[in-house]
C-alpha cells in the first residue's frame, strides 16, 4: 500500500506540479487549498506526512503545524516556505514541524527531503515496536536457574508478570525476592514506569507513615516542606514492599485501605488518588504472625493474591554452577579465571545459609584474594569452612576418643553461630526437622542468641 501524504498549498499550480511529482515517486497524495480543507482531511485519515505551505489565507503553514501536532503527535509536518521566511521556517521546526523545503525547490530535493521524513517514520516506528514487544516478555536476565524448582518458579512468574495482580514473595534472606520483584514488573505493562522499593524494616517506626504516603509541610515536628511517599512516586508503576512482615500493626489498616481503594492519605494532607500495583516480600512466615496477632489477615490475604515462595539455594544446588559463572561474567567478563572441579564439589556441599547473596560474595572475596586465575580450595573464605586439598572433612578427633554428645553439642552451637542465632535455618543446615533441633536444644540446654 503505498504512503499517504496530505499536501496543503492555496497555490492551485504549485499544488498540481508538486503533487504529480509525488505521485510519481509512488506516493497516495491528499490535496487541500487551505488550512481548514486541510485539517479536515487530516481527521478523517490521519496521514503520517504534511506538507504545508506557510503563506496561506486564514490558516498559516504554522497554525496547521500547531493543530496537527495536538491531533497526532506523531505526525511528522514540512514547512514550504520562500527564501525570505527560512529563519521563520526553522523556529517553526523547533517547535514540531520535522523539516522545511524553501521556494523553488527542485523535484530531487521535494523527493529527497520525503524520502528521509518517511525512513525517520519507519525507524521511529519499529523502535516502538520492538520496545512494546521487550517490554510484555519477562527480563530472565538476572534469574539463574535450570533446576525443576527454579523452572516452576519462572513458569509462575511468567503467568504472572502481565497481569495487575497483587504478588506476595516468600523466601529466605538472600534467595532474590527483588530480582523476581523487578523481572515481574519489567514483564508487565507497567514497564515504562517507576519500580519504587521500600524495605519496611530500615525505616524508623515513627517515619514509615510519612515515607510510605508523604506528608504535608508542618503536619509534624521536623516537616520543614512538603514530601512525596513512595506511593505517589510508583504512581503508574511497581511498589516493591521489601521485608512487609515488619511494618508496625497500626499501620497495616491504612496500608489495607491504600491497596483496597488506590488512595493515600500524606500525613496532614487530604485524600489523593494513585494507580500502583503493590509486590511484597518477607522472609518471614506470616501465617505464623497472623496467628500471633502481629499480621492482620485482611492485609495478608490483600497481598498475596499470588503468592510466590522462592526456593533456598541448598533446594537447588544443581543452580550453583551456573550461578558461579554469572558471578565470574559479572564480576571478571573476558578473563580466564574458572573454578577447580574441587572447589565445585565443596561449594555444592555447603549448606549457604545466606543464599544466592552469600555464593555472590564468596565469588566476590574470592576473586579479590586469588593467587592464580584458578580458584583452589585454600581461596576459599575460612568462613565457609575452608578445607584444605588433602582432607574435606570436617572431623579431626583426638587419639583418645570423643563423646558423641558432646560432638552433637558442638555441631548444634556451631550451626546455631553460622546461622545468626536462626533456627529454621541452623535446622535446615544440620538437615534435621526444626522440632528436632528444638529438641536438642532443650536436652543440652543451649542457649540462642
Amino acid at each position: 500500500m503505498a504512503q499517504q501524504i496530505l499536501l496543503i498549498d492555496d497555490d492551485a499550480s504549485l499544488r498540481r506540479v508538486t503533487e504529480f511529482s509525488l505521485q510519481e515517486a509512488g506516493y497516495h497524495v491528499l490535496t487541500a487549498s487551505n488550512g481548514t480543507e486541510g485539517l479536515t482531511l487530516f481527521k478523517r485519515f490521519r496521514p503520517p506526512l504534511v506538507i504545508t505551505d506557510v503563506q496561506m489565507p486564514e490558516m498559516s503553514g504554522y497554525e496547521v503545524l500547531d493543530a496537527v501536532l495536538k491531533l497526532e503527535p506523531q505526525a511528522l509536518v514540512i514547512i514550504v516556505t520562500a527564501f525570505s521566511t527560512v529563519a521563520q521556517a526553522v523556529e517553526a521546526m523547533k517547535v514540531g514541524a520535522y523539516d522545511y523545503l524553501a521556494k523553488p525547490f527542485s523535484r530531487d530535493q521535494l523527493s529527497l527531503t520525503v524520502a528521509k521524513a518517511f525512513e525517520y517514520c519507519n525507524l521511529r516506528k519499529e523502535n516502538t515496536q520492538l520496545k512494546d514487544a521487550l517490554s510484555g516478555q519477562l527480563d530472565r536476565e538476572q534469574i539463574i536457574g535450570e533446576s525443576r524448582a527454579m523452572k516452576q518458579l519462572l513458569q509462575r512468574v511468567e503467568k504472572v508478570a502481565s497481569s495487575q495482580a497483587f504478588v506476595l514473595i516468600g523466601g529466605e534472606s538472600g534467595t532474590g525476592k527483588e530480582v523476581v520483584a523487578k523481572a515481574l514488573h519489567r514483564g508487565s505493562e507497567r514497564s515504562k514506569g517507576p519500580f519504587v522499593t521500600v524495605n519496611c524494616a530500615a525505616i524508623p517506626k515513627d517515619l514509615i507513615e510519612s515515607e510510605l504516603f508523604g506528608h504535608l509541610k508542618g503536619s509534624f515536628t521536623g516537616a520543614i516542606k512538603d514530601r512525596k511517599g513512595k506511593f505517589a512516586l510508583a504512581d503508574g508503576g511497581t511498589l516493591f514492599l521489601d521485608e512487609i512482615g515488619e511494618l508496625p500493626l497500626d499501620l497495616q489498616p491504612k496500608l489495607l485501605r491504600s491497596l483496597q481503594e488506590q488512595q493515600i492519605e500524606p500525613v496532614g494532607g487530604v485524600t489523593e488518588q494513585v494507580d500502583v500495583r503493590v509486590i511484597a516480600a518477607t522472609n518471614r512466615n506470616l501465617e505464623e504472625a497472623m496467628q500471633a496477632g502481629t499480621f492482620r489477615e485482611d492485609l495478608y490475604y490483600r497481598l498475596a493474591v499470588v503468592p510466590i515462595e522462592i526456593p533456598p539455594l541448598r533446594e537447588r544446588k544443581d543452580d550453583i554452577p551456573l550461578l558461579l559463572n554469572f558471578f565470574l561474567r559479572k564480576q571478571q567478563a573476558g578473563t580466564d579465571v574458572r573454578f577447580s572441579d574441587q572447589v565445585l564439589t565443596y561449594l555444592k556441599k555447603y549448606s549457604w545459609p545466606g543464599n544466592v547473596r552469600e555464593l555472590e560474595n564468596v565469588v566476590e572475596q574470592m576473586l579479590i584474594l586469588r593467587s592464580s586465575d584458578t580458584l583452589e580450595l585454600f581461596d576459599l573464605p575460612e568462613r565457609i569452612g575452608r578445607p584444605t586439598a588433602k582432607n574435606v572433612g570436617v572431623l579431626n578427633l583426638p587419639d583418645e576418643g570423643y563423646s558423641l554428645e558432646l560432638l552433637e553439642q558442638e555441631a548444634v552451637q556451631e550451626a546455631l553461630k553460622r546461622c545468626n542465632g536462626n533456627k529454621s535455618k541452623a535446622a535446615a543446615f544440620l538437615q534435621i526437622p526444626r522440632h528436632t533441633l528444638l529438641y536438642r536444644l532443650e536436652k543440652y540446654n543451649i542457649q540462642t542468641f
